[in-house]
């Protein structure tokens, strides 16, 4: 509706807010500043520049994280956790067991033992399976989470779970809610990236969901990085602009944005889309040079693997995530795989092939990473996470009529992490003797979040955000640290 006054000119009518405002006397815009804390939207702790460096609640060894999401759910029994119970009872019937764990209730094997050797390895004696030549020697880095078990056995709600500490997409995600708690090191990139798998499989399932923002600032939400081509989409000046034009658009867009903002204050997603503006100008000048790996020199490259074919992807990746962590970005996600089944870690139909190919993609390039922030010193204050939505079965899932995959398991599974204060080296947590489901020292997702906000310094109980009236934290009220892994 348009409205003419009396002098012919034409206004645009109230907005709910200016009514709100002007009526009886501004009571009801003191109710909807009560509402808009409720909701995020108005003035919070985290200031104009939601991005700047703060400090932690505590000490923390860890200042970045680098998260290697192993995407499909990887197979304990068949990476870390060995279980000579399961070789022993391989092609006997699970009793008891309960078909609808999985995801295909109609094609329960017998139990399978592992296709892969398992040997034990470093000084510290643990053990991995053949799968992994390269990373099997650093497992003296490594702390062992041998217990996890999470709520879903559908890839979505274990993704989100994984992700945000929900089984159900709008939540922030971890690397969301560390942004939120520390900002970041670099004003000139993005605070939080991720990537996915470049080799067309897909994106996870739920997709972006799983680095959104949620209800903190938009501010926070991962920056998705292609590692071929151009990292980041439409980041590249428009040709026959130079930077003095592109440099005028944006102070007078910003005047702009500024007389807009002061009609609407307490607008998070303004701010943070204004803001945007301004780090996409500095991302052209600092990120074409964080990306380029070109540059590296060859002994490095190799170390990574960049010269493998079956691994040359994840290997540009991983350097890409150095590169970055290097030069200040405060969380890196990296998906390994893509949709399902044969696509990710998914082996349903064939464990042995499915786990072979994704283990050599990711081996070398991530004990490359391993090496190379060690001896470039980051690696005592970069926390790395191995570990995906959930493990599988020790019974196998029939293809064909063959006892060759398995099924997921949302009873147990495992994580590793290196690095960033953990103590290597060291397991913790059991699963019962042929890994059917967590047993000793049972772990949840919010417990590793709880570690991981720990290690960089936050407090998982303090780090919240008041959203529809209620304080929403990682952890929701859950969550333990397990200091049994720190060092």
């Amino acid at each position: 509706m348009i409205n003419n006054d009396h002098c012919g000119r034409i206004e645009t009518p109230f907005t709910r807010r200016e009514l709100l405002q002007r009526a009886g006397g501004g009571i009801g815009m003191l109710a909807l500043n009560s509402l808009l804390l409720g909701e995020g939207g108005a003035v919070t702790n985290i200031g104009p520049n939601p991005l700047v460096t703060r400090q932690p609640h505590g000490f923390g060894r860890a200042k970045r994280v680098i998260w290697l999401f192993i995407n499909g759910g990887p197979s304990h029994v068949d990476t870390w956790d060995y279980k000579p119970g399961l070789d022993k009872a391989d092609g006997k019937k699970l009793e008891g067991f309960d078909n609808t764990t999985g995801f295909f209730d109609k094609a329960v094997g017998p139990l399978l033992k592992s296709p892969f050797e398992f040997r034990q390895h470093g000084a510290s004696g643990m053990w991995a399976s053949s799968l992994f030549p390269h990373l099997s020697g650093h497992v003296d880095k490594m702390a062992f989470i041998k217990s996890f078990h999470t709520k879903s056995n559908n890839h979505s709600p274990a993704l989100f779970m994984a992700n945000t500490g929900v089984p159900r997409m709008s939540n922030p995600c971890v690397g969301s809610w560390v942004t939120y708690g520390l900002g970041t090191e670099n004003q000139n990139l993005p605070a939080f990236v991720v990537m996915s798998d470049p080799l067309n499989r897909g994106l996870p399932k739920g997709h972006a969901a799983n680095w959104g923002s949620g209800f903190l600032p938009g501010a926070f939400q991962g920056t998705w990085v292609r590692s071929k081509g151009e990292p980041i989409p439409n980041l590249k000046r428009i040709a026959g602009l130079n930077d003095a034009q592109q440099r005028a658009q944006l102070d007078f867009v910003g005047r702009l944005n500024a007389a807009h903002g002061k009609r609407h204050p307490g607008e998070m997603e303004l701010t943070a889309r204004i803001r945007s503006f301004e780090l996409a100008y500095r991302m052209q000048q600092e990120a074409p040079e964080c990306f380029e790996i070109e540059s590296e020199p060859e002994h490095i490259k190799s170390l990574y693997g960049l010269g493998e074919k079956r691994c040359a992807h994840f290997a540009r990746q991983c350097l890409m995530a150095r590169r970055m962590v290097e030069r200040g970005v405060r969380f890196v996600q990296i998906y390994s795989g893509g949709m399902e089944n044969a696509r990710s870690w998914d082996g349903h139909g064939d464990i042995k092939k499915n786990h072979t190919q994704f283990a050599g993609e990711t081996d070398q390039p991530i004990a490359g990473l391993l090496a190379d922030l060690e001896q470039r010193g980051l690696l005592e204050d970069t926390l790395v996470i191995w570990g995906g939505e959930f493990g599988r079965l020790p019974v196998s899932q029939l293809s064909g009529g063959k006892p060759t995959g398995r099924d997921h398991n949302p009873h147990a599974g495992c994580y590793w992490m290196a690095g960033g204060g953990t103590r290597g080296g060291t397991s913790y947590g059991e699963t019962d003797e042929i890994g059917h489901k967590a047993a000793v020292n049972t772990v949840e997702i919010h417990d590793i979040h709880a570690t991981i906000l720990h290690l960089l310094g936050l407090n998982h109980e303090q780090l919240t955000y008041l959203h529809s009236g209620r304080r929403f934290r990682l952890t929701d009220v859950a969550g333990r640290v397990l200091h049994d892994i720190i060092a």
